[in-house]
C-alpha cells in the first residue's frame, strides 16, 4: 500500500513530479508487487520525423518525377523521324503535305533534304529550291547557297528571311515586321499573284527593295509581303513574308492554295530544304562564327521562361501570406504552460529572433513591475513613469533600470539568457522589498 500523494515541495516546479526508485522498495510496499515506473517525459525536438520529411518532399518529388517522365516521353517521341513546321512530310495542321500532293497531282517532284550540300547539289534551271527557315543558316552556308542560286538558273523560294539572310542571299533587301492582319490584296501584275486574289502573306515580316525589275505584291504600306526578284541566269527569287499559305491548316483559305502552286510548280521538280540546327552548329564552329546558346534557343521558349517566371512571383507572393499577423486561434487540446512557453521559445530561437523575444520578456516585466510599484498600467511601458518608481524600490548599489527595461538588443544568446536573468533578479527584489 502506498502513501497517499501530498501536496508538491514548495521549490519545486508546477507540473514536475519526482521519479521514485523501481528498484528500492519501501517499508509500506510488498517486493512481490511490480515497481510502478513514472511516464515518459515527452520529448520536445524540433528534429524532423521521417513521415513529416516525406510531406515536405512529396510535392517536390512528385514534381521531378512529372519533368523526368515528360523528358522520356519526349525523347521517345523525337527519336523517330521528326516532322515539324513547314514539313511537306508532315500531315499535322502547320506541316506541308498538303502542298506536296497538290503539286504530285500536277507532275512536281517534291524531294526533302537536310544538308546544305544537298541543296547545293540539286538547284539547276528545272528546279524550284525552297528553303523554309534560312535564319537557321550559318554564314558559311549561306554563302554556299548564293553561290548555287547565282548559277542554277532556277527559283529560289525564302520562307520569311531576316536582315541576316537577306544581306547574303538578296543584297539590298529591306525588311521590316508586318503590321498586324494576314488577308492582303495582290495589288500587283503578276500573274500568280492576279490568279490567286486574296491571300494569307502578312502578320509577319514585310520587305523593300530599290531594284526597279523587282515585283511588289501583297503590300503592307510600302513593303510587300511577297517579293519577287529576278537572279542570275534566268532564275529568280522570291520572298515570301508568312509562311502561312504553305500550311496544311490555311492552304484552303483565301486564295493560299492558288498562290502557294504557281509559285512553287513553276519547275518540275521542288527541292525542300529544311534547314538543321546541328549542322549550323557545325558549320558555324568551322568558320569561327558559333551562334550563342540564346541565339539558338527558338523564340517560343522566351515566353515560357517568362510564364515560369510569373508563376514563381506569385507562388511566392501565396506563401507569403503565412507570414502575416498571428491570429488567436483556440487550441483543441489543453498544454501546459512550461510547454507553450518552450515551444514559444524554441521558434524564436530557429528563426534567430532575439529581437522579438527581448522585446516579450521586458514587456512582460514591465507590466508586472508596474503592478508592484504602484504605476498605472497605462504608464507601464514609459521610461520616464516606469523607472524611477522601481529605482526608488532597489537598495544597494544604483543601477541602470532603464537600459535593462528599455535598453538594444542582446547581440547573440548568451546575452539574452543574462537579460532574463537579470529581470528575473530585479523583479524579485522588487517583489520582496
Amino acid at each position: 500500500m502506498t502513501a497517499p500523494h501530498g501536496p508538491a515541495p514548495a521549490g519545486r516546479a508546477a507540473g514536475t513530479t519526482r521519479p521514485q526508485e523501481p528498484d528500492a522498495p519501501g517499508p509500506d510496499r510488498d517486493p512481490t508487487t511490480p515497481a510502478t515506473t513514472a511516464p515518459a517525459t515527452p520529448s520536445t525536438s524540433t528534429a524532423l520525423g521521417a513521415a513529416a520529411i516525406w510531406r515536405r518532399a512529396r510535392g517536390l518529388l512528385l514534381a521531378l518525377g512529372m519533368l523526368i517522365a515528360t523528358g522520356v516521353a519526349l525523347a521517345a517521341f523525337n527519336s523517330g523521324e521528326n516532322l515539324g513546321a513547314l514539313d511537306p512530310r508532315s500531315a499535322d495542321r502547320n506541316g506541308s503535305r498538303a502542298v506536296a500532293e497538290l503539286l504530285k497531282q500536277r507532275g512536281v517532284t517534291t524531294r526533302v533534304v537536310t544538308r546544305t550540300q544537298d541543296a547545293v547539289d540539286a538547284a539547276g534551271p528545272d528546279t524550284t529550291l525552297l528553303v523554309a527557315n534560312p535564319e537557321l543558316l550559318s554564314p558559311r552556308q549561306l554563302s554556299e547557297l548564293k553561290a548555287a542560286i547565282d548559277l542554277s538558273g532556277g527559283r529560289t523560294v525564302l520562307v520569311t528571311p531576316g536582315r541576316t539572310t537577306l544581306t547574303a542571299l538578296a543584297p539590298g533587301v529591306q525588311a521590316r515586321r508586318a503590321a498586324p492582319g494576314e488577308v492582303r490584296e495582290p495589288a500587283c501584275a503578276l500573274p500568280a499573284a492576279r490568279s490567286a486574289g486574296s491571300a494569307e502573306t502578312g502578320g509577319r515580316i514585310g520587305y523593300r527593295t530599290d531594284d526597279p525589275k523587282a515585283t511588289a505584291c501583297y503590300p503592307d504600306g510600302d513593303h510587300a509581303t511577297v517579293l519577287l526578284l529576278p537572279a542570275h541566269a534566268d532564275g529568280d527569287t522570291v520572298l515570301l513574308g508568312s509562311g502561312r499559305i504553305l500550311e496544311n491548316e490555311h492552304l484552303a483559305a483565301q486564295g493560299n492554295a492558288s498562290l502557294t502552286l504557281h509559285t512553287l510548280g513553276s519547275r518540275p521538280q521542288l527541292v525542300w530544304y529544311l534547314p538543321s540546327p546541328a549542322e549550323a552548329i557545325e558549320s558555324g564552329g568551322a568558320e569561327g562564327e558559333d551562334k550563342t546558346l540564346f541565339e539558338l534557343i527558338p523564340a517560343g521558349w522566351t515566353w515560357a521562361v517568362l510564364q515560369l517566371f510569373v508563376a514563381a512571383v506569385l507562388a511566392a507572393l501565396w506563401r507569403a501570406r503565412r507570414l502575416g499577423p498571428l491570429v488567436t486561434e483556440k487550441l483543441p487540446v489543453a498544454i501546459r504552460a512550461s510547454e507553450a512557453t518552450e515551444g514559444r521559445a524554441r521558434l524564436y530561437r530557429k528563426a534567430d529572433a532575439r529581437d522579438r523575444a527581448a522585446t516579450v520578456l521586458r514587456a512582460a516585466t514591465r507590466e508586472r513591475l508596474a503592478a508592484l510599484v504602484g504605476v498605472p498600467h497605462t504608464r507601464a511601458h514609459d521610461p520616464a513613469s516606469l523607472a524611477p518608481a522601481v529605482s526608488a524600490r532597489l537598495t544597494g548599489e544604483p543601477r541602470d533600470v532603464t537600459a535593462l527595461l528599455f535598453g538594444s538588443t542582446p547581440s547573440d544568446d548568451a546575452a539574452l539568457v543574462a537579460l532574463a536573468d537579470h529581470l528575473d533578479a530585479l523583479e524579485r527584489e522588487v517583489r520582496t522589498s
